[in-house]
């Protein structure tokens, strides 16, 4: 059975390091990006990210990833710039509308902090076969259980634009009229929503099935039929990120404690 994930085949340095050090550094942008509310830091985590996908070579699935988002980013900049309770210093106005400095430089941070997000965990959902994740992480003592949640999670975006996609082809055929006006589209999607919802249900049955037949519940020590391997530059990448992190929690804590 064919596999749907969001995984791009590839040959390139960040494809062939092991899932659990870009799962690292996904985590780790993060974390410092929110703990340090700097333009500055935003910058350099959005700029190395960008460069990792550029190695990746996903960068046209990135722009896709980073689309859906746009509208929001826009959304953030516009009630930052407006309503920020921080406002003071007026950069222009149009009419009776003021733009402020302090919103400008607050929507920036938080658009940083959004596309940082997308950009490294889409790097790890790009570059990362779900089931190699799921098995490094089992490796490393996860539960096998919590494993197949998050492999599950991995695929279920997908699984649903795969099961969509052939609902609206059998619909079509059967006369259903998918495109034209709003209304239209709108009775086509209640249309779409009924058998999408039930064909999901049944998968989830079937798949619940298929995982206790092969003694997926069974207690006692595991055997790995893909192992991943660690190599060198993954424990340096991953001494590295360990080291970014406690350094950067302590820095945020002696600030807060100054303050």
């Amino acid at each position: 059975m064919k596999v749907l994930s969001l995984y791009v085949e590839g040959d390139s340095l960040v494809h062939k390091l092991a899932p659990v050090t870009k799962l690292a550094y996904a985590v780790t942008s993060v974390i410092i990006t929110l703990l340090f509310p700097s333009l500055l830091v935003g910058s350099l985590f959005v700029v190395l990210s960008f460069i990792l996908s550029l190695n990746a070579r996903i960068m046209k699935h990135m722009l896709t990833l980073l689309a859906v988002v746009l509208v929001l980013s826009i959304s953030i900049l516009v009630i930052q710039v407006l309503f920020n309770p921080s406002n003071q210093t007026v950069i222009f106005e149009i009419g009776n509308i003021k733009f402020y400095k302090e919103g400008l430089v607050h929507a920036f941070v938080l658009i940083l902090r959004l596309y940082n997000m997308i950009i490294s965990f889409g790097i790890l959902i790009l570059t990362t076969k779900p089931s190699d994740l799921v098995d490094n992480l089992v490796q490393r003592g996860l539960s096998p259980k919590f494993g197949y949640v998050l492999s599950s999670v991995l695929q279920i975006i997908p699984q649903m634009l795969s099961t969509t996609s052939t609902i609206i082809d059998a619909q079509r055929s059967r006369g259903l009229e998918t495109e034209g006006s709003f209304f239209r589209k709108m009775r086509a999607f209640v249309a779409l929503l009924g058998p999408l919802v039930l064909s999901s249900l049944v998968e989830a049955r079937e798949r619940a099935m298929a995982i206790e037949v092969r003694g997926f519940g069974i207690q006692g020590k595991r055997t790995m039929l893909n192992e991943i391997r660690e190599t060198n530059i993954d424990k340096f990448i991953l001494n590295i990120l360990r080291i970014l992190l406690v350094f950067a929690i302590v820095w945020r804590i002696v600030l807060w404690v100054i303050h």
